[in-house]
């Protein structure tokens, strides 16, 4: 070649060619540069990426342009009808740099008016798209009233993932992006409503799930050059219009995706044939035939529009959660995961160690053996989640493992390799390592086609950091993603426990009141050999499975589960069974913090999250929230207990009576009258007009909701009356008789529809009938009392209790002790017995859901002086003394506590009456509720330890006497159709 003549226009490269070349520029141009020193060579070496020659082209540097009244400018490269630069320095305002090129572009001649602008400081670039029309005129840009589109903005290093975007400089079609600097939930919805237009046509179930991942897969794999550039969005948009051909394009891309090059045919369409051969199995099965037409066609295009390069794993799970129906997704339990949250997960669990050890390794002497050593080690751990849903948790721990490859691989190679090593040479760490059990197979598939995207993700990172090109295509290992029922399949057969390391997830959050009765069935499979397992929580068969799976390795596990695992009745039934036969440790704990995901619909939970294993921890982790969710940890050598704080491994299991020597606790009226003895004021007022002599056998009627709310209601209490006056009253004598009915079933509950009549209706029930002026249980008082309402907000700094007199009769829905004094009011009023109540009541949703057998009886009292008994007995009658006043004007006791309308008077008493408490148990001042709960266990301990263990239950005894002791009422009971105060808690739901 002569030294005149002129290089090919084009130089042929592969697309890998081209990010060898642009990762190798990259490298060379990082740090800052001086733009009158560097441009030139600068932009020659980024035309040559592509294999471009800007001679060739007839692309200039330093192009003068005369300006109306401003006189001379030059641009820094101009490309006639296709490219205009403007270079800065690097740090220089790129937006400067773009005003100054489009003022430049509006003085061109019109003919060469480029389409493409780009503004660039060395170290960043912003390009943006002028428009195909911009030739013609510039009126809309020069009266603002039109801006040209931002095609992309990147940095040098992001260079080798946007070539695509430069297409035009290899003059090759290039479509206009509508770039977006994350894949977000718009783009989901997207992908949803392609799921409901070609669902419309009838193309639905397992093939359109499959053919979504597909699509998927697609969209990813040529925003990030898995694919040609826009090779797949050419496929959609060469087709016919109307969509009529489209059906057949894909499957028959689908078949080339799927097949090697040797059994390729040679008449392959050439648009077909620059895609590579994938494997892996995602377009092996052949997909039923799908009848496209225009709408479903623009809304695949829709979806071609998107960048889809930065793909977040959290993706998955929103696209699951998008295109599933709503009541399918409650039936399943399927909340999905934020990364945030998995990363609390998987840091304490596996993460924060194996940094840590590498931390240590770099300040080691020779340390290049020892890393080599640990690098092995990071390619032999396995890891296992066994509810993996859309594999959002092992997509991200394996991203986060494959990132501390890559530091590692730097620290043993500084970033250069020798000519005879590939970075498939170096590279170890793999998808084959990650393994998962989903039931259903839709999210099975996005789970398996997320590690493979993710893995293509982190190989470019790899590519980067070496200045070669790696992608790992056609894909060769593959994730294990088991489709099943994990309470039902052998974990073994999936991942034997001898190889697993980790074993983590998200179980199903299912309440036992909403299991299905296969659900059920998997409960009484998982956990049939724990005591009263039919309380827990479906979650908690993952932790069944988990303590057997686990025994006597080393593996370490951790879930995220609903915070009613560590409160309430399931902690003694869950963790007692788990301590006493597993011997099962927890090593860290997250405690109860607002769920948080990337569904559209969030979620309304609170979660724990509980790291444990066979084997103890040497050190623990506890991670505690505070009330705008930022979280603290602290770290020790103290054992963690079930309920998630500093202390043994003793549960609270529910207690017949008190612990210490105060008086017992019961439940209201139980009246099971379909409410036909209740009444409104209004309702009240009517009947006594009907009836005047039944207005002395009404009483106020007080439940929780009246008891706080100050709502008014009225009872009929006839069960005193004699027999002589009631023959008196008709209109009492008519409510007894439909009493009678409603408990023989023959009608509904007042104000029910029919369909309810046959809900509570049993033997028991009906035998009720025969004594209809009596109550199931009673509590007719003749003192005042204490009350205590079932179900208080957990907003609330005190549950609110007070007194009632003998006029008032209290429904079961509060609890009632009528032996009560102001020392027993004022400790269940402290801080003290809330503080306990937090942590060992169970809930209703979140609301405190004050249980008698289980709070109340295992309280572990003072045991004050006579001079700490009075503080506390003057401390609670000024809190009484501070609500009087507001009572007396109209107030509710939810007024009144509520956090952000507490009387300052009231809060103040409180606090003095917490101190009193406080002191009560020791000297020194309690700094938090948390070091209050854990010196109450202590002293839970402490006096129940000299306590025998309980005997077995004495059968009931058949007497007909009501039974002040008896735990529900009996049988006899029944028989006599009354029981007076003694019960403990409400009878079992009828």
């Amino acid at each position: 070649m002569s030294p005149t003549s002129r290089p090919p226009t084009v130089i042929t490269l592969s697309r890998d060619e081209m990010r060898s070349r642009a990762l190798a520029f990259a490298k060379r141009w990082a740090g800052p540069q001086r733009e009158e020193a560097e441009a030139k060579t600068f932009l020659d070496e980024f035309f040559s990426v592509f294999g471009r020659d800007r001679h060739a082209v007839d692309a200039r540097f330093e192009h003068r342009v005369e300006r109306e009244a401003r006189g001379e400018g030059r641009i820094d490269l101009f490309w006639p009808g296709k490219l205009v630069v403007e270079m800065k320095s690097t740090g220089r305002d790129l937006a400067e740099a773009y005003t100054q090129a489009l003022d430049y572009v509006k003085d061109l001649d019109p003919e060469e008016r480029p389409r493409w602008l780009l503004a660039s400081d060395f170290a960043r670039f912003a390009l943006y798209d002028l428009g195909e029309e911009i030739h013609e005129d510039l009126k809309g840009f020069a009266a603002g009233k039109r801006e040209p589109a931002l095609a992309a903005a990147f940095t040098l290093d992001q260079l080798a993932d946007k070539l695509r975007h430069f297409a035009f400089i290899r003059d090759e079609e290039q479509a206009l992006f509508q770039t977006q600097p994350e894949v977000n939930l718009k783009a989901v919805a997207l992908l949803a409503r392609l799921h409901d237009a070609l669902k419309a046509t009838g193309f639905g179930g397992h093939e359109l799930e499959r053919f979504l991942v597909r699509v998927l897969f697609c969209l990813f794999a040529e925003d990030t050059d898995i694919f040609p550039w826009n090779s797949f969005t050419r496929v959609v948009e060469t087709s016919r219009k109307d969509g009529s051909d489209l059906g057949c394009e894909l499957a028959r891309l689908f078949q080339a995706l799927n097949e090697s090059p040797e059994v390729r045919t040679p008449r392959l369409p050439a648009k077909f044939a620059a895609f590579p051969y994938v494997n892996g199995g995602l377009f092996a099965e052949r997909l039923g035939f799908i009848d496209f037409t225009a709408n479903e066609r623009a809304a695949l295009l829709a979806c071609c529009r998107f960048d889809w390069s930065r793909i977040s794993p959290s993706i998955f799970g929103s696209l699951f959660q998008g295109v599933m129906e709503p009541v399918e997704r409650r039936k399943l339990g399927a909340h999905y995961t934020s990364e945030e949250n998995i990363r609390r997960v998987i840091d304490p669990l596996f993460l924060d160690a194996l940094k840590a050890e590498f931390a240590k390794l770099r300040a080691t002497a020779g340390k290049k053996k020892a890393l080599e050593q640990f690098h092995q080690r990071l390619s032999t751990l396995r890891f296992l989640d066994p509810a993996c849903g859309c594999g959002n948790f092992l997509v991200v721990a394996y991203r986060e493992l494959r990132s501390l490859e890559l530091a590692v691989l730097h620290e043993i190679y500084g970033g250069q390799l020798a000519l005879d090593l590939d970075i498939g040479d170096i590279v170890r760490v793999n998808v084959d390592q990650f393994y998962g059990i989903e039931i259903e197979e839709f999210p099975a598939l996005i789970a398996e086609t997320a590690l493979w995207l993710t893995d293509h993700q982190v190989n470019v990172a790899v590519s980067k950091a070496f200045g070669r090109h790696y992608a790992r295509i056609p894909l060769v290992k593959s994730p294990t993603i088991v489709i099943g029922n994990a309470l039902q399949l052998d974990w073994h057969s999936v991942l034997a426990a001898t190889k697993c390391n980790f074993l983590f997830g998200n179980p199903p959050f299912i309440g036992r009141k909403y299991q299905s009765v296969a659900q059920r069935a998997d409960m009484d499979l998982v956990a049939g050999a724990a005591h009263n397992h039919g309380l827990l929580d479906y979650v908690c068969g993952w932790y069944f499975k988990a303590a057997r799976y686990i025994a006597g390795t080393t593996i370490r596990c951790a879930f995220v589960s609903t915070n009613s695992i560590t409160q309430g009745e399931q902690v003694g039934v869950l963790w007692g069974h788990l301590l006493q036969h597993y011997k099962i440790k927890i090593h860290f704990g997250h405690r109860t913090f607002a769920w948080q995901n990337e569904a559209s619909g969030k979620a309304h939970v609170h979660v724990v999250i509980i790291g444990f294993g066979a084997q103890d921890s040497a050190t623990k982790q506890l991670f505690d929230y505070d009330s705008t969710g930022k979280p603290s940890v602290s770290s020790g050598t103290a054992n963690l207990s079930p309920y998630l704080m500093v202390g043994s491994d003793t549960v609270i299991t529910n207690r017949s009576t008190p612990l210490c020597a105060v008086p017992e606790l019961g439940i209201g009226n139980k009246p099971i009258d379909g409410g036909y003895y209740l009444f409104t004021p209004t309702e009240k007022s009517e009947f006594v007009r009907k009836e005047p002599s039944a207005r002395a056998y009404f009483k106020r009627w007080i439940g929780a909701e009246e008891f706080l709310n100050g709502t008014e209601r009225w009872c009929l209490w006839l069960g005193e009356c004699p027999p002589q006056e009631l023959r008196k009253m008709p209109e009492a004598q008519r409510c007894v008789e439909l009493v009678a009915k409603y408990r023989r079933g023959e009608i509904p509950a007042k104000g029910k529809e029919d369909k309810d009549r046959d809900e509570r209706r049993n033997e028991g029930t009906v035998k009720l009938a025969t004594t209809p002026t009596r109550f199931h249980v009673e509590f007719i008082p003749k003192t005042n009392y204490l009350v205590i309402p079932e179900v208080s907000s957990e907003n609330r700094r005190y549950i609110p209790i007070g007194f009632l007199g003998p006029d008032v009769l209290c429904s079961n829905k509060v609890r009632l002790m009528p032996e009560a004094t102001p020392f027993h009011f004022g400790v269940l009023s402290s801080a003290m017995h809330m503080a306990w109540v937090a942590v060992v009541t169970g809930r209703l949703k979140s609301d405190f859901q004050y249980s008698i057998k289980l709070v109340y009886n295992n309280y572990p009292w003072p045991d004050p002086t006579y001079e700490q008994r009075s503080a506390i007995e003057t401390a609670a009658q000024a809190v009484l003394d501070a609500r009087a006043p507001h009572l007396a004007r109209g107030a509710s006791l939810a007024d009144l506590y509520d956090p952000l309308a507490m009387p300052a008077g009231l809060l103040k008493a409180h606090q003095t009456l917490d101190r009193a408490v406080d002191k009560s148990y020791r000297a020194a001042a309690f700094t938090s509720d948390r070091e209050r709960v854990e010196f109450l266990f202590a002293r839970y301990e402490k006096i129940s330890a000299p306590l025998a263990p309980a005997a077995p239950k004495p059968k009931r005894a058949k007497k007909s006497a009501p039974a002040k002791s008896a735990e529900y009422p009996t049988q006899a009971d029944l028989d006599s159709a009354h029981v007076y105060f003694g019960a403990k808690e409400d009878p079992p739901k009828e």
